[in-house]
């Protein structure tokens, strides 16, 4: 994908609505939790992307009004992969830096995406104040369906979020990657 960047890319979530249309593009890159690829549209936004190989798995995940007709293999896909390399390099935030374009059916999803891509790295929330971050209190339940539903795993770090208990909760991608990641982005210890 030789698509031009986006003019404005705050890394915020567009929930534009879009029909989709062309080809969109993936790359999948070895990580030291298994293969992670990515999907993106014909703008280099993030789609979908997940700790899988399986493009036809991710593309299911992306609302059918932003889903490309069709996928073409990429390498790379640019900033986009930079951004996964980068973080696995250690740089924790370069996903954050990147455009994701996601679309619910309601508005609490899109708002809690967009307070997703705030929580910081190394500093995980309960799914109490997920919701608190999206602007809705007392839906926790729509907190966690929102980790649920979340196409853009590690752009969108649904990982950041746990029970109140401490305990890790869900992950769609398994709670051993979850682990990891929250491992890996912890602060060290002086």
């Amino acid at each position: 994908m030789s698509a031009p960047s986006p003019a404005v890319s705050d890394g915020t979530i567009d929930t534009t609505t879009t029909t989709a249309a062309g080809t969109g593009g993936y790359a999948t890159l070895d990580t030291p939790n298994g293969p992670f690829t990515v999907i993106a549209d014909d703008v280099e936004r993030v789609l979908a992307s997940g700790w899988t190989e399986d493009p036809a798995y991710l593309s299911a995940l992306i609302h059918r009004s932003l889903r490309p007709e069709s996928l073409q293999r990429s390498e790379a896909l640019g900033r986009l992969t930079d951004a996964v390399a980068a973080y696995y390099a250690g740089e924790v935030d370069a996903p954050a830096r990147v455009e994701v374009v996601q679309l619910s059916g309601g508005t609490f999803l899109n708002k809690a995406w967009d307070a997703l891509r705030l929580v910081d790295p190394g500093r995980p929330v309960t799914y109490t104040e997920f919701a608190e971050r999206a602007g809705e209190p007392a839906a926790v339940r729509a907190a966690a369906t929102a980790c649920a539903r979340n196409a853009a795993a590690l752009f969108v770090p649904c990982h950041r979020v746990k029970r109140s208990d401490g305990s890790l909760g869900g992950f769609r991608y398994g709670l051993e990657t979850k682990k990891w990641l929250l491992d890996f982005e912890a602060p060290a210890e002086e």
